[in-house]
């Protein structure tokens, strides 16, 4: 199993920034994906941007990259917050769009390994992240192992 390419995904909201970057080091992340939408204005200041990025390499020596092919349109993150489609139609529209995007083309398996998918939802069950990282599992590499830290 050492071929296995070993992806985290991690929400920061419901944690403080002591839980977020030790879940984050002690599980041996090198590089952060963040997969928002909009990754500058969040409630939680340790996870804006530019503070997160430095926090990331001061605390962790952990890379950060944002790639905004896997975040959703805010068309359908609005529908959804609104409550105007449910999970099931969010779920698919989202599956729907980064097929388009073909997201599997704008990352390396190299650059997943140990990498971290970052948004903002405390769980994944109902957060984009699960999406592509399934996606990514499914179109990139069935070695892709997913570890969601909670």
């Amino acid at each position: 199993m050492s071929d296995a390419l070993n992806l985290f995904t991690i929400g920061f909201t419901k944690k403080s920034a002591q839980q977020f970057f030790e879940l984050l080091i002690q599980s041996g992340v090198k590089r952060i994906v963040d997969t928002r939408l909009n990754n500058s204005s969040q409630l939680a200041g340790f996870a804006k941007q530019k503070d997160l990025e430095y926090f990331l390499k001061s605390l962790g020596g952990i890379e950060y990259v944002h790639i905004l092919d896997f975040a959703p349109t805010k068309e359908i993150l609005h529908d959804y917050k609104k409550k105007q489609i449910d999970w099931e139609t969010y779920e698919a529209q989202f599956n729907h769009l980064i097929a388009q995007r073909s997201i599997e083309k704008q990352i390396s398996p190299k650059l997943l390994d140990r990498a971290c998918l970052l948004c903002s939802e405390a769980k994944p069950h109902h957060c984009h992240r699960r999406l592509v990282a399934e996606y990514l599992q499914k179109n990139l590499s069935d070695s892709i192992k997913i570890h969601h830290l909670q």
